[in-house]
């Protein structure tokens, strides 16, 4: 690798410092756009393309329409009930609207940086590191999509004496996923569901890559955390959580298993990115509901941890 960390640059859609939930001590979390799933329940779905896209907040929305006088493309609409209506095929995310609304009602979500940034925003904190044993996580969308940025992330933090942590699906082709893996001190891996079939359903891709990822890490003795979004009805079944307990045992019965329960803190997003949310109307698991999936993965000798 070259020494030009100016010269390489990713595309981001936030940096969120004091982060105590995406690995070991206070961290910076790096979040990368680009996501080769497309989960049903996806807390980000600003992170999906690699491409900044257009938050529309209509709440804030005063309808001066300055917005449609000043669109390039004419992608901004008024509709017949006086609102404001954004075609998305239309809108090149120019952010001519987002300079003219003096109400804060659009934002653009993504932008494109260079590793030097990121590190200059990431030793920001180093005390914090330093005093609680944390660092800098890359999480996303998935950051194997963004490999040369995501190495050069890892490296450049190493050099500066941070922890470094991988948050990731593990659906990248073996060679590309281990180039970048082999620079995170850390590695937090999510199993969405342990059937292949069931697993493309609701992340629209099967699960052999992503297990067969996991088995070769595991192998390689990297610190692995296996992290299980629970979604009521989903992949909280009898049989998916045996399943799951089997297939972790069998790894290493030393790995911990995070649950981190469904919550629908980020399904706003959808309505301000123009999309419909599947999942609208998912009822949150009861604390003894999830407490009870953790003792069945517990009886396989797991430490099982509520995240």
């Amino acid at each position: 690798m070259g020494n030009d960390f100016s010269a390489i640059k990713g595309y981001i859609f936030d940096i969120q410092r004091y982060s105590i939930n995406d690995g070991p001590g206070i961290r910076t979390t790096v979040f990368l756009k680009e996501c080769p799933l497309r989960c049903l329940w996806c807390d980000n779905p600003e992170s999906q393309e690699i491409r900044p896209e257009l938050f529309y907040f209509k709440s804030l929305c005063v309808k001066c329409l300055r917005c449609i006088k000043v669109c390039p493309v004419g992608a901004n609409k008024i509709t017949n009930d006086s609102n404001i209506e954004i075609d998305r095929e239309l809108c090149k995310v120019c952010g001519a609207c987002v300079e003219a609304c003096l109400d804060e009602a659009r934002a653009i979500s993504g932008r494109l940086i260079s590793v030097e940034e990121v590190i200059e925003i990431v030793k920001k904190d180093a005390l914090f590191y330093r005093n609680s044993g944390g660092g800098i996580t890359l999480s996303g969308g998935e950051p194997c999509c963004q490999p040369l940025f995501a190495i050069n992330l890892l490296e450049q933090s190493h050099q500066c004496g941070f922890h470094t942590t991988l948050d990731t699906t593990g659906y990248a082709p073996w060679e590309v996923f281990e180039s970048i893996v082999r620079h995170a001190d850390l590695v937090l891996y999510d199993i969405k569901h342990v059937d292949p079939q069931r697993h493309k359903e609701l992340t629209g891709v099967d699960n052999k890559l992503i297990l067969d990822n996991l088995k070769r890490i595991i192998l390689q003795k990297i610190q692995v955390i296996v992290r299980v979004p629970l979604i009521p009805g989903l992949n909280d079944s009898d049989d998916n959580i045996r399943r799951l307990g089997e297939f972790v045992v069998d790894l290493d019965s030393r790995i911990e298993v995070d649950l981190l329960p469904y919550h629908p803190l980020g399904t706003s997003k959808y309505s301000r990115l123009g999309r419909e949310y599947m999942l609208s109307g998912t009822v949150q698991f009861r604390e003894e509901e999830v407490e009870k999936i953790q003792q069945r993965l517990k009886s396989y000798g797991l430490n099982v941890v509520i995240a």
